[in-house]
């Protein structure tokens, strides 16, 4: 019955996890697409700044998307292990993700002043990433309900993952300490000539011969 249950927790942790990868791609793909118009913008305008310092807004894309396709990586391998140690550095990663997101639209909500806490944006990237945000507001507040659910998920999937191997380890051990010693099948153990039921051969008798004294 555990293994079966153990099964299907590590799929549903799979399906999951891969959920994250996929938002972690597009938030590489859309920084290398920055990357790349900053250069091409940075080349054609000669007043513009070095284009090989990425305004802080490109460095924060880049820099969440690799952490969540690293994230990513590890859930796999922890699903596939089912490790005590790698399940829980992974819940401990998607933990610190989902307080991340919830500080930053904390503080958005509830500062009106938030933009003056940032840096200035050169490349205006921010400025149009914020006008697709305010245009598409329903579609972004799903997609971010779908993340934090699916973060969520994540944690729930992975401690139960966990529970279940440590109350597998558990049970293992309580049988290994109650258990009586079985004897071998193939060699019976050995028993003292003296007893009762030690076994004798039997056939003809083997005859006695006397000493002969000289």
């Amino acid at each position: 019955m555990v293994r079966p249950v153990k099964s299907c927790l590590q799929l549903s942790l799979k399906i999951a996890n891969i959920t994250i990868g996929f938002m972690g791609i597009a938030m590489l793909i859309y920084g290398v697409w920055m990357v790349r118009v900053w250069q091409r913008d940075a080349t054609n305008s000669p007043s513009s700044p070095d284009y090989a310092q990425f305004p802080w807004f490109i460095h924060a894309f880049l820099g969440v998307g690799i952490a969540l396709c690293a994230i990513t990586c590890l859930g796999h391998v922890a699903a596939n292990s089912a490790n005590s140690c790698c399940l829980f550095f992974y819940i401990f990663l998607i933990f610190v993700l989902l307080l991340s997101e919830i500080g930053i639209t904390a503080d958005v909500f509830l500062n009106s002043d938030w933009e003056k806490d940032l840096p200035e944006d050169p490349s205006g990237r921010f400025d149009d990433f914020k006008d697709f945000v305010d245009s598409n507001s329903d579609v972004c507040q799903w997609i971010a309900l779908l993340c934090v659910l699916t973060q969520g998920c994540c944690i729930v999937l992975a401690s139960l993952l966990r529970t279940l191997g440590k109350a597998k380890e558990n049970s293992h051990e309580n049988e290994g300490e109650y258990s009586e010693p079985s004897a071998p099948l193939l060699r019976p153990p050995e028993l003292p000539p003296n007893s009762p039921l030690y076994p004798y051969v039997i056939g003809e008798p083997v005859p006695q011969y006397p000493y002969k004294i000289v």
